[in-house]
């Protein structure tokens, strides 16, 4: 089969010895896949994309990817931008220091003990609703910079996550059409201090959002990005040595009624994160327990979301 030519509305010519057909396709997928990034230049963040594991500049489409980026259909106005200016914009660098790939949310929600082994590992009940907490994005960093042990911490830990981020505002929506609400994904480094967590009172959110607790990124891949987002890979190495090995199968809730739960209790803006809960393997889980010191090489990834690696500094 010989490929003529791409023709209006989204057909291919296609021609077989003395044989002409059409083929309808979505011309998206013809011309690129894309994935969202956020790069340091001169001091400034900047937006980019990846197509064809090759990463761009696209700070001339004039937007940060940030909740009104979302809420205008954002998504869909940058793939038409990117279709039609691929050839204009700006190769990036492979060492570029990368941001996290969405600009400051409104809010980062986490669900915790969503994983069996997880709730086993620390003696906890396997919940039957979400346990939620929230997480400062004043914590939100690049996927390779350093995080800072907290001052006064003696047990700060690791958690690898999926993290589902927002594409469209969200309230009492139903679990039949929460996936329709959900812009794409990102790898989360959900670092926790265990003793401001559990042993000092109150909620979870102060062991939780210590400055550097919330490394994000590399990218945003985007829904149509992942072919099934309940068969994931997620892993997590400290040293060189793999502490955690699971999969998104094993999540308790998954993601679409995770979604429209949290809707009814408070509104999902666009550019939310969720963070979906970590799997077995956690410093807190260990005997001995086993926590974060100065020197400590942290390395994670999602299958099909990317790999991040973070250095552990003490507090100066």
């Amino acid at each position: 089969m010989g490929l003529l030519g791409l023709l209006g509305n989204g057909f291919l010519l296609c021609e077989t010895l003395n044989l002409r057909v059409f083929v309808a396709l979505n011309i998206h997928t013809i011309i690129s896949t894309m994935k969202l990034i956020r790069f340091r230049e001169n001091g400034q963040v900047k937006p980019g994309v990846i197509i064809y594991d090759e990463s761009y500049d696209a700070s001339s489409f004039g937007e940060d990817y940030n909740e009104q980026f979302f809420e205008s259909d954002g998504l869909n106005r940058l793939q038409k931008f990117v279709d039609e200016n691929k050839d204009k914009l700006p190769k990036l660098s492979a060492d570029v220091s990368l941001d996290c790939p969405i600009a400051r949310p409104s809010k980062i929600i986490c669900i915790g003990l969503n994983y069996a082994d997880h709730a086993k590992e620390t003696n906890a009940t396997v919940p039957k609703e979400p346990i939620i907490f929230f997480k400062s994005t004043s914590a939100i960093i690049g996927p390779f910079d350093n995080v800072i042990i907290p001052k006064n911490s003696t047990k700060s830990d690791w958690e690898v996550e999926l993290a589902v981020v927002i594409g469209k505002k969200a309230s009492y929506v139903e679990e039949a059409e929460a996936m329709n609400y959900v812009a794409g994904y990102c790898l989360h480094n959900d670092l926790s201090e265990r003793e401001f967590q559990l042993e000092r009172g109150g909620q979870w959110v102060k062991g939780k959002s210590c400055d550097t607790f919330a490394p994000i990124g590399p990218l945003l891949a985007t829904k149509d990005e992942i072919e099934d987002i309940n068969k994931l890979r997620l892993w997590l190495k400290l040293n060189g040595q793999m502490m955690q090995d699971g999969t998104t199968a094993n999540l308790i809730f998954k993601i679409p009624f995770l979604v429209s739960y949290l809707s009814q209790f408070m509104t999902l803006l666009p550019g939310d994160v969720i963070s979906t809960g970590t799997p077995a393997g956690v410093g807190l889980g260990m005997n001995p327990q086993l926590y974060l010191k100065e020197g400590d090489v942290m390395e994670l990834g999602i299958e099909g979301i990317g790999s991040s690696k973070q250095r552990v500094v003490a507090y100066k």
